[in-house]
């Protein structure tokens, strides 16, 4: 089986090189990747102590990063070394401050991990989530370097749990620890011998927990929101704003709207301007936003986990594509959470709509019911509020449980 793999591997390769030509994202995946090792090298000298991390994306970089901050507070010798197989999470955190190098993660081929676990001297390895890389984990296991899995999450469909799996099981005796999400994940675990399972939670409650409290400040937009109800859209696609449009068409004028679109290209902006008419877009803001305003539309990146203390009701994209992006960055502030159906996959998401503190919808006049009643009726806004707020308080702390363990260790 492992030729298979690393013919796939090498068919990846092969793949992206041909794709550069006229793709940007795999123009990036390669040129950062070009000279890894001396980059490595020239970043740490042999007496660090160097924690090695990676995340496939930006997604899962929020997951490892409350981690990643706590490491650096409360084991401030060590170095971090952070790695990303995308570029969408590597340009976006290339200059993280709580790292001391950040770079891609070089091919998973045998001769490229054992000259990566040679760059620097490595203290011990954290995967997030979703990270299984056969000559990474059995090079890191073969040099005796602890390694673990945070964030985990297992399903029972997964491919180390089918009867033709066996190959790929061999990925998981790499890992001295895994830290999980649930129960079920510990479970199903230990069905398959893995004893050396924790159940901590998912470290992205932190992550918003702690954004919660960040001291964010944009004085125009407080002036907007102040006495008004403001319905928060983020990361939203061309079809979530169709259905935005139709909401906002038919809700009261008094009702303020903050629209965060996922894509940020000017064409996708244009549209947006011209669907919404008393609009004014972030970067235009001088001062005060005038009364006659609508719309304010959010044509930066990184300031919506923010926006989301000026909100009354939240709306996250996605749902209507291949699935919901982070609703517990709304959930947090105490915000009721509206998505669309394409939610099941993810556990926060399923348990907000039990606990009635999210809504799925499935068309336009379902958000428009949806939003109606939730703004016209002030208790059963403030139930939905508190349920989401408690929900993200009651599930925070999982990076704490990792970093006591961490600590016995390093």
């Amino acid at each position: 089986m492992r030729w298979i793999y690393d013919i796939g591997i090498r068919a990846f390769w092969l793949g992206i090189v041909v794709s550069s030509l006229w793709n940007k994202k795999a123009r990036l995946w390669l040129k950062g990747r070009a000279g890894w090792s001396e980059k490595i090298k020239n970043q740490f000298s042999e007496k660090d102590r160097v924690l090695w991390f990676h995340c496939a994306s930006l997604g899962e970089f929020e997951q490892g990063r409350p981690v990643i901050e706590m490491i650096k507070k409360q084991l401030p010798e060590i170095k971090i070394l952070l790695t990303f197989f995308s570029p969408s999470g590597f340009e976006k955190q290339k200059n993280y401050e709580n790292a001391d190098f950040v770079s891609y993660l070089p091919l998973d081929t045998r001769k490229n991990t054992r000259k990566f676990v040679k760059s620097f001297p490595l203290t011990g390895v954290i995967f997030i989530k979703y990270e299984f890389w056969y000559h990474y984990l059995h090079t890191i296991k073969g040099i005796n370097v602890p390694s673990f899995l945070v964030s985990g999450n297992f399903r029972p469909e997964q491919v180390f749990f089918k009867w033709y799996g066996r190959w790929y099981s061999q990925f998981l005796t790499c890992f001295s620890h895994f830290f999980v999400q649930d129960e079920q994940s510990k479970v199903l675990l230990r069905k398959f011998g893995f004893d050396n399972v924790t159940v901590t939670g998912d470290t992205r409650f932190d992550r918003v927990a702690k954004v919660v409290q960040t001291n964010y400040q944009n004085q125009a937009l407080e002036e907007f929101s102040r006495g008004n109800s403001v319905i928060i859209a983020g990361s939203t696609w061309e079809v979530d704003e169709e259905l935005l449009f139709y909401a906002c068409r038919n809700l009261p004028c008094e009702y303020k709207w903050i629209i965060a679109p996922h894509e940020l290209s000017g064409k996708h902006i244009q549209k947006l301007k011209n669907l919404f008419k008393e609009h004014l877009l972030f970067t235009e803001i001088q001062g005060t936003i005038d009364d006659t305003i609508r719309v304010v539309i959010i044509n930066t990146i990184g300031q919506l986990p923010f926006l989301y203390r000026y909100g009354t009701i939240a709306y996250v994209g996605g749902g209507f594509g291949k699935g919901i992006h982070n609703i517990l960055e709304a959930a947090a502030y105490g915000l009721p959470v509206i998505f669309g159906p394409r939610y099941k996959k993810f556990r926060e998401a399923v348990e907000l709509v039990n606990l009635k503190g999210a809504f799925p919808v499935h068309n336009k006049k379902q958000l428009l019911s949806i939003l109606q009643q939730q703004m016209e009726d002030p208790q059963g806004l403030k139930t939905s509020s508190d349920i989401s707020r408690n929900y993200v308080l009651s599930n925070s702390g999982a990076s704490s449980i990792i970093i006591n363990q961490l600590k016995k260790i390093f």
